[in-house]
Parts: structure tokens; C-alpha cells; sequence
């Protein structure tokens, strides 16, 4: 079981009850659902298409618990019904063939006790019946409404707005009574899938401009290494003016290196001429002391491809196409690998690579070469969550090889340090992270360290103490609308505790071919990543590509190099989004950026296209405001005291609204 963090986001909908949540039934009536057969004109829901339902964890089951287990709620076996886990939904098409629907729905016994639900039936696009809150040993519902003449029917499970964690979910019974006579049957269908995607992908611009992050931080007498991002028809040339002492450019790569000789602040002006044109831009340099990750960190990790199926020459392949695709034209620099990598320890206790990599130095020379840097992963722990060897009571032996082989970026994974940790509460917590914050602090080399221990302890509020870069502030995602969903709704709140140097992270991203050493095109809608791109940019949150590189097609490189979405990731002001307005079924989040604007995103969290507005009260503006749609690439127009946007099913879309200042609010780096 995965863990995760959430909110109720469907909780109090604003909608209007149009029955009772559950109607009480005789014996007689109850009992049909733990039937093996159905009674006349019956039909067991768990019928229909199941690969439609959308779900935060595993997959439904016709028949069976989410673990695969008989439906068993109460002590009662259910043979027919939907097993299933929180966040899930399912829509099926009636077609005014029933009558009415019926189940017995709560926490499969198999929890022991565990887990909180609520489960939702909407009719026609109205709530009709909510079980309200239903914990794990609490007694089941039975839920029954009426379908005379309905088009459509949707079952929801919401965590109940605690998190997803053993939110094992049972639709025991569910069973649909059908009109006598009809030939007409249920279908479910997919949700979304065949919304078209709300963006518009622009054609190339042959002009150069230079995007990426507007500041950069390293530790003095480190190496330095920073590629110049910059799209548009070469070849180019670059140079940068005044350079801090100890650096150098090559003005045909537009790769700035060296070592920093002094700690400061210096702004660069870097000219880029190009064959259409010329570009201008101002870098920040930061020399000092954990200076690193000012903005987000974005790049690419193995995992979410490859997970234990990597290897040295995936991992070069994906460093090549990070240039070949431009995507480290618009920004993104690291190429992390992630566990399966490690070999024996040496007598010695220095740890080794497995055949895998069979030259992990050479690998990263490599990578430096092209401009890029390299990332690697450990646990605390004995073992990491693959089973090879994590770095316990060998930290500062590990800090010093990554550092001798060039690495510039560690994702720490808790794993199996859960078996040897001491200490109680928050001490028991933190200890692990803060052994390796000072490994790290010994070596001479800038390493961006990331926390990944899935949230536990509420690592937002202390992880940038214990000197992370980022944490993980969430189980691990997949590519479902449930896993997506759930993620975004557990952010809310953790804004303050975020800025220049220490990110919340809420996981990797899922567009593009993912499947975790068995690729597949992700099962997210066209919507939902834009959805899903939209909200890491909003949370500033790391931009990890978890893709396979050598397979984008044009929408999902189109998603990941939206420069005008990717500049609110980096904005140097580093203030990640806050929850301004929830409904239940629509959000709406804002930030402020460092020109005096400010990011919106609208989005539909539910099931069919909505409406979304945002008032200028609720951003803290006032009078008539400009305007512009970062996904349509295009100007609105001028709006007084508010906009409202229809959005496509689990959908975003990205505003810009206000006027820039020439007075940029930057935070003391």
C-alpha cells in the first residue's frame, strides 16, 4: 500500500442532495445483493468495462477486494460487486434502461479496521446519494436511488479527506435493476479520454531566446557548471558580461564552468546571436554556502521507465536525446539515476556499481561534456527499496565517491531504514537525513540533496532544517487520474514552507511513456497531464521527466517545453501556489511572480466541462486586469474583477493576469 496524502476535494460539493445518502431495506431486499444470482430484470454492475474506472491504487476487481480478496464487509461475503481503492470513479452510460441501482458499500473487511471512504452516486451529472464518512470496522450502508429515465451514472470514492492509505473500497452487490423488456445494457466509458487536449502547440521559433532558470547558486571553489539554455536557429554564439572571477564561457557551446573564486551576488548579462537574431538575458549568480537549487530542479529520472530495467547506456541515450529533443534548450538539466545501480561494497566499505554501469565515472564525464549534470540515488537504510546496498554507517564514505565520481544530485530514499532507526517522533524522522546533510557538507563538490520519505512526519515543515533541497511530499505516483488527483488535493497548505533552495516535491512526473521497465503511453488523458504539468509549475515543484526520452511524441514535448509554463516554475521569487477558491468539484490556485503578476490555474476536478471563475479579491486585485492563457499561448483581453473559463473534464487551464512591473520582487538568495 502505497502512502499518500490528501484532502476531501469532494467533500461538501455545493450540490444538492436530490435523495436520501442511504434508504433502509428489508431483509428480504438486502439480502438479494449476496445473492449468486441475479433477481429478474438484475444486473451486476461488475459487468461492465472495469478498465474504465479510474482509481488512486491498484485496479478495481469484478467480484474480488482490491487485494484480490472476496468482497467481505461486516463479516458479509459479497460474490458480486466492484472492489476498488480510494480516489476512483466510474461512469457508466444507462440510456434510460434502469430503474434503480443499489449496493452495500464501506471498508473491505481486509483492512483490519483501517482505511476511510465516502462513497458518492451522481445521477445525470447531480449528486443523488453520499454515504457520508465510513471508516474501516464501522458497519456498511446500503445505498439505493432511483434511475427512472437516467442518462448517465457516476460512483465516486473520495479518501474521505485523510489520505488514500488502506482506503480499500467495496461497491459490494452493486447491482442495477433494468427496465423489463429492454434490450438496451450498461457500458461504462472512459472519462475524458476523448476530451481534445485545451492548448495550442506553436510552431518553432527560429528567433533565439534564452529560458531556463534566472538564477543559479554554487558553493565557491566547487565546480561550476551551468549550459545557457536557448532555443531558436543556430549556430550561436554566446557571451556573458561581467562573469564572476573563477568562471569561464565557451561562446560556441554557451557552457559557463569553472570554479567560483568568491562568495556574492553577480548579475550576467548573456547576449545570445543567432542566425535569425539576437537574444538578451540577466543570470543571477550566487556564490555561497548551500546556495543550490534557488529554482526548482528539472531534469530527468530512470524510474519511472525504466525503474530496474536501467542500465549506463539507457542512461547516456537519455542525456543525448535531453539534447537532441531541445529539451535542455528550455531548461532542464540533471539526468538522475535512480536504485539498481549498486554493486558490492569493497573491503573497505567503498561502495561499487553493478554491471550495469560498469563505468559510472566515465558516464558522468560524459553528461558534463554536454552541458548537463548527473544524479544519483541511495537510501539510509541497510538495503535501498530494490534490495541493493543503501549507504547506512557508510554516509560519509558514499558522499566522498559521489563526489569523486562528479555526481551533482542525491535522491536519499527512507527504504529499509524504518528496521534499524532509534529515537522517537520527529528525532527517529530526521536522524537519517541529517547524517547525510553532513556527509554531504564534508565534501567538495555541490550535490542538490533530495529527501524522499513520502511525507511521513510532515517532513514540509522540517525538511529544509535538516538541509534538503526538496522532499518528497507524497507516496509515489502513477500515471491514474486517482494517483493525480489525490497528489494535488495533499499539497494544499504546504506553500509556506517552500521557497529559493527547499521545494516541496510531490514525485516525478507521468506524461509521456512511462511504465516502469514495461513502457506504455501514459494512462493519463490529455487533460490530466496538462492538468499534471500545470500544478508542478504552480507548486514549483521539481520538473523530474520520467519518460523514455527517445520516444516523445509532439504533445508531450509540447507539454514539457511550454516556456511560458516552465518560466512560472522558475520564477525567482519561489513562492508556490496557494488554494484560493475549492467548490468540491472546481480549484483554483494562485501565486504571486517575481514581476508583480500573477499565475492562476483554474481546474475541473470533475466529470464533465465546467465553468471555473476567479475573482480579482480573491488574488488581491482590483480594477481592469490583462489577461493571458499560457496553454493557447494567447491574450484574452482585459476582464474587470474577474474571468470565468469553461474547463474540459479534469482539465487546467494556466492564466497570467495583471500588469508587469519594470521592479522586480526577488527574495535575498
Amino acid at each position: 500500500m502505497s502512502l499518500r496524502r490528501t484532502i476531501g476535494w469532494f467533500c461538501g460539493m455545493g450540490l444538492v442532495l436530490l435523495s436520501l445518502s442511504f434508504v433502509p431495506r428489508g431483509q428480504n431486499e438486502a439480502a438479494e445483493l449476496q445473492a449468486d444470482i441475479a433477481p429478474p430484470n438484475g444486473f451486476w454492475l461488475e459487468q461492465v468495462n472495469l478498465r474504465n474506472m479510474t482509481q488512486g491504487w491498484g485496479e478495481p476487481h469484478a467480484g474480488r477486494s482490491v487485494d484480490n480478496h472476496p468482497i467481505t464487509l461486516g463479516g458479509v461475503v459479497y460474490p458480486h460487486g466492484i472492489g476498488t481503492h480510494a480516489v476512483s470513479a466510474l461512469l457508466v452510460q444507462l440510456n434510460g434502461c434502469a430503474t434503480r441501482f443499489e449496493a452495500m458499500v464501506g471498508v473491505d473487511d481486509e483492512t483490519m479496521g483501517r482505511g476511510s471512504v465516502d462513497f458518492q452516486i451522481y445521477v445525470d451529472n447531480k449528486k443523488v446519494a453520499d454515504s457520508g464518512v465510513l471508516r474501516g470496522k464501522e458497519p456498511p450502508k446500503l445505498l439505493s436511488v432511483p434511475l427512472d429515465g437516467a442518462k448517465n451514472m457516476l460512483l465516486l470514492v473520495t479518501d474521505a479527506g485523510d489520505g488514500i492509505d488502506f482506503d480499500h473500497a467495496d461497491w459490494g452487490g452493486a447491482l442495477l435493476l433494468l427496465k423489463p423488456g429492454t434490450a438496451v445494457r450498461p457500458q461504462s466509458v472512459p472519462i475524458g479520454q476523448d476530451e481534445p487536449p485545451r492548448m495550442t502547440i506553436p510552431k518553432p521559433d527560429p528567433r533565439p531566446a534564452i529560458h531556463g532558470a534566472p538564477v543559479v547558486g554554487a558553493t565557491p571553489g566547487y565546480p561550476f557548471l551551468f549550459l545557457i539554455p536557448v532555443t531558436g536557429e543556430g549556430p550561436f554564439h554566446f557571451s556573458a558580461s561581467p562573469l564572476p572571477a573563477g568562471l569561464h564561457l565557451d561562446a560556441d557551446k554557451g557552457i559557463i564552468s569553472g570554479r567560483l573564486e568568491h562568495a556574492g551576488q553577480t548579475v550576467v548579462h548573456i547576449t545570445v546571436r543567432g542566425a535569425r537574431g539576437v537574444a538578451h538575458r540577466d543570470l543571477i549568480i550566487v556564490g555561497g554556502k548551500h546556495k543550490l537549487a534557488l529554482t526548482p530542479p528539472m531534469g530527468w529520472n530512470s524510474w519511472n521507465v525504466w525503474a530496474g530495467a536501467v542500465d549506463q547506456e539507457k542512461v547516456k541515450e537519455a542525456a543525448d536525446w535531453m539534447v537532441r529533443s531541445g529539451l535542455a534548450a528550455h531548461g532542464y538539466q540533471y539526468i538522475n539515476i535512480d536504485d539498481t545501480w549498486e554493486g558490492p561494497r569493497k573491503p573497505d566499505g567503498e561502495i561499487t556499481t553493478n554491471q550495469k554501469f560498469p563505468d559510472l565515472p566515465a558516464l558522468a564525464a560524459y553528461i558534463h561534456s554536454l552541458g548537463l549534470k548527473i544524479g544519483i540515488y541511495s537510501s539510509p537504510g541497510p538495503t535501498t527499496c530494490g534490495g541493493y546496498p543503501g549507504s547506512y554507517q557508510h554516509e560519509l564514505q558514499d558522499a566522498q565517491t559521489y563526489a569523486k565520481w562528479g555526481i551533482d544530485y542525491l535522491k536519499y530514499d527512507w527504504c529499509s531504514y524504518g528496521n534499524v532507526a532509534t529515537g522517537e517522533g520527529l528525532e527517529r524522522l530526521e536522524k537519517p537525513y541529517r547524517v547525510m546533510r553532513e556527509a554531504l557538507d564534508q565534501v567538495p563538490r555541490d550535490i542538490v540533496y533530495s529527501l524522499c520519505q513520502y511525507g511521513m512526519g510532515e517532513v514540509w515543515k522540517w525538511g529544509a532544517e535538516v538541509g534538503g533541497n526538496c522532499w518528497r511530499t507524497t507516496g509515489d505516483i502513477n500515471d491514474s487520474w486517482g494517483s493525480l488527483s489525490s497528489i494535488i488535493n495533499s499539497q494544499v497548505g504546504h506553500e509556506k514552507y517552500a521557497g529559493p533552495g527547499h521545494w516541496n516535491d510531490p514525485d516525478m512526473l507521468v506524461v509521456g511513456r512511462v511504465g516502469w521497465g514495461n513502457p506504455h503511453p501514459s494512462h493519463l488523458t490529455p487533460n490530466e497531464q496538462i492538468m499534471h504539468i500545470t500544478m508542478w509549475c504552480m507548486f514549483s515543484a521539481p520538473l523530474l521527466i520520467g519518460c523514455d526520452l527517445s520516444k516523445l511524441d509532439p504533445f508531450t514535448l509540447a507539454l514539457l517545453t511550454n516556456d511560458e509554463a516552465l518560466a512560472i516554475n522558475q520564477d525567482p521569487l519561489g513562492r508556490p501556489a496557494s488554494q484560493v477558491a475549492n467548490t468540491g468539484l472546481t480549484e483554483v490556485w494562485a501565486r504571486p511572480l517575481a514581476d508583480g503578476t500573477k499565475a492562476v490555474a483554474l481546474l475541473n476536478m470533475g466529470y464533465w466541462d465546467t465553468p471555473v471563475t476567479v475573482t480579482w479579491s480573491e488574488l488581491g486585485l482590483e480594477g481592469r486586469q490583462p489577461v493571458r492563457d499560457l496553454w493557447l499561448h494567447k491574450n484574452l483581453g482585459t476582464y474587470d474583477g474577474q474571468i470565468t473559463v469553461k474547463v474540459p473534464i479534469h482539465g487546467a487551464v494556466l492564466l497570467k493576469i495583471g500588469r508587469p512591473s519594470h521592479l522586480a520582487q526577488l527574495p535575498h538568495f
